[in-house]
């Protein structure tokens, strides 16, 4: 991964958005466009997963896919960039070491923020060293409308009042979309045009993903 953000050695700021990625999707592009605008964030770097623990029994797209797929997606936002970090990482992939890595390489005068489902930050005490993790970065639980606020508020503050953390919240329309539903339509012969980038639509046909 290149060091280099538009001509900025050391960028301000910069937002992880992790994921499997199979595909990626509206949803994800929204979401994280959504969250570099609300906190001025110099950059977004896409960070396809390489070996997560939480899928180990579920069967995802080879990472070179979903690596380039999401490349094609990222391509036209000078404020995206994606990562090989996590899929040429050998074993199991967990987050405290892609912040740490990424601490080590940009310094502590880059703020690093990482942006989470809601769902996700429930369970972020079942996370490897949840602890250190919350102190290295800024956290960003995206929600759908609808979703229970005052229990995601309720988790955030108990985690706040046990831990060095800074956690926020934001709601994003295009969460609705799901990485799950795209696969299940390509599957039924089903259209998945106008929820992804065609880019990655097209990809997914030449090369016969979720058939």
């Amino acid at each position: 991964m290149r060091n280099v953000f538009n001509g900025l050695e050391h960028p301000e700021s910069i937002a992880i958005m992790g994921g499997t990625f199979d595909p990626i999707h509206y949803g994800h592009l929204v979401t994280a466009e959504a969250v570099r605008h609300k906190y001025n964030i110099s950059q977004v770097i896409f960070m396809p997963t390489g070996q997560p623990p939480h899928k180990k029994d579920q069967e995802i797209s080879h990472s070179e896919h979903r690596y380039l797929m999401s490349v094609l997606a990222t391509a036209t936002n000078p404020y995206f960039n994606v990562s090989r970090m996590e899929i040429d990482r050998k074993g199991t992939t967990y987050t405290i070491d892609t912040i740490k890595s990424l601490r080590e390489l940009y310094g502590d005068e880059t703020e690093l923020y990482f942006i989470t489902g809601a769902d996700a930050l429930h369970y972020i005490f079942t996370w490897k060293d949840t602890e250190e993790l919350l102190k290295l970065c800024t956290f960003v639980a995206v929600t759908r409308p609808g979703y229970n606020k005052e229990k995601l508020i309720e988790a955030i503050e108990i985690i706040k009042n046990n831990y060095e953390s800074k956690i926020h919240f934001l709601e994003v329309p295009a969460l609705s979309i799901s990485s799950t539903d795209i696969r299940k339509r390509v599957k039924e012969g089903r259209p998945i045009k106008y929820l992804l980038p065609e880019s990655v639509e097209n990809y997914i046909y030449k090369f016969k993903l979720y058939i």
